[in-house]
């Protein structure tokens, strides 16, 4: 099992940057494919992006793309969300998650069911 926490959250100025790191423990990140989720208060929780296990392709929700980039250092066991040109509607709590099935088909990658493993999850907020 794998334990997850992130952090790099906080409040930032529409327009600016965060970079979110989820650091993993008690097994090595490089078995699991990454993803970063988000929720607000009495919502379900949104797919933002999605990293494989080599690196490699990676996938982001619509909202995000172009502004979001996930990357990955196994030697570091962390994955990161770089998060630019945030804007309001980005305000979320942000979650990370780990996949550990090699075989997930890429219409499954993106819903929740999908992700075995959670952190506690860290508040961005982006005012405007």
């Amino acid at each position: 099992q794998v334990r997850l926490v992130e952090s790099g959250g906080g409040l930032v100025q529409a327009g600016g940057s965060l970079r979110l790191s989820c650091a993993a423990s008690g097994r090595t990140l490089s078995t699991y494919a990454m993803g970063w989720f988000r929720q607000l208060p009495g919502k379900e929780r949104e797919f933002v992006a999605r990293i494989p296990r080599s690196g490699g392709t990676t996938l982001y929700g619509d909202s995000v793309k172009g502004r979001f980039t996930i990357t990955r250092d196994d030697a570091k066991n962390t994955v990161y969300l770089q998060m630019n040109s945030l804007k309001p509607e980005d305000t979320a709590v942000y979650f990370c998650a780990a996949d550990p099935d090699p075989m997930r088909l890429m219409s499954s990658r993106r819903y929740t069911t999908s992700y075995y493993y959670w952190g506690q999850g860290t508040q961005v907020t982006v005012s405007s």
